[in-house]
């Protein structure tokens, strides 16, 4: 019996996000917007909190600042039953945090990264991410201390027994470096959303890029958005359509949706199911402000699951 269902590694760090801002925003002029949230943030720990209040066993590594932002973070991952044993704090640094400013149709996002360039592999517990089912990992470009190490750490969980899956999230520097599908070696699963599919795969086109990942990763998971979510494993390509929400702050809502489509998928559901179960969670992600405040709010979140025959 292993000690978790899944093992994530990954950056951790807080979300202040500013709502009603005004449709451009001048420089040198003060501008006022008309509510604010401070919530747990960044790809990993959104993730982590939300597949555990699912109902996963989660353990969760990575580093913190001796800082408030670094508490706060640590202390939400523990509310929801995330095993936070893994994280290292360093004392004289600073957690990073996301300032989120979301307009009408798009949002702007500026990310200090602090701790998270720390995180690096002389940190890492092995004994601690191997005691899992399941390893997974989010910001992939973001953990620059860690990244050369990706590789050969991937192929430990492999050859632990561990099944494994990657989120890599954006590219800041927007280069797609050919290092990551030397990770994809060992990836099991493969989360994408379509920009960063269409990226790696060095294509405009959707249907190109899920097929030329397929070719490196056994699953491959894309999220389209509002168009939903494909999947292909060998020939056998899935597709499931999206939830009709009014969404309150779609913040987190890719993470929501690797959340619960891991959650079947360690329990070895079908691909289908996993991805309508993906799609649900992303929904209930998108009814309150910021990635974990939907799952927070028990109540909400089993009416929410009932309701759409996903309890």
């Amino acid at each position: 019996m292993k000690r978790f269902d899944i093992s994530v590694l990954g950056e951790l760090n807080c979300d202040l996000i500013l709502y009603g801002l005004p449709p451009v925003l001048e420089p040198e002029r003060e501008h006022l917007a008309n509510d604010f949230t401070m919530t747990l943030g960044s790809s990993s720990a959104i993730f982590a909190h939300n597949i555990s209040l699912l109902g996963s066993r989660v353990g969760f590594t990575s580093c913190i600042g001796g800082d408030p932002l670094g508490k706060f973070c640590v202390e939400r991952l523990s509310e929801s039953g995330v095993d936070v044993s893994g994280v290292k704090c360093l004392p004289s640094k600073n957690t990073g945090v996301t300032v989120i400013l979301p307009f009408a149709k798009k949002r702007q996002i500026l990310t200090y990264p602090g701790t998270t360039f720390d995180l690096q592999y002389a940190y890492l517990d092995l004994d601690y991410l191997r005691s899992a089912g399941h390893f997974h990992l989010s910001s992939f470009f973001l953990l620059r201390a860690l990244r050369p190490t990706l590789p050969e750490l991937f192929f430990q969980m492999k050859q632990a027994g561990l099944t494994t899956s990657l989120d890599t999230n954006d590219d800041p520097e927007n280069l797609w470096a050919d290092d990551v599908k030397t990770v994809l070696k060992s990836v099991d699963v493969f989360l994408p959303n379509e920009q960063e599919a269409c990226k790696l795969a060095g294509t405009g086109d959707l249907d190109s890029a899920l097929e030329a990942l397929s070719r490196l990763v056994p699953v491959v998971v894309i999220k389209c958005g509002a168009e939903g979510a494909l999947a292909k494993r060998g020939k056998d390509r899935f597709h499931a359509a999206s939830l009709f929400v009014q969404p309150v702050d779609t913040v987190g809502a890719g993470d929501s949706f690797n959340a619960g489509f891991l959650h079947k998928f360690i329990r070895g559901a079908d691909l289908q199911d996993c991805l309508e179960y993906g799609n649900v969670s992303a929904a209930l992600s998108t009814t309150r402000a910021g990635g974990t405040e939907a799952f927070r709010d028990r109540q909400h979140r089993e009416t929410f699951l009932q309701r759409r025959g996903a309890a």
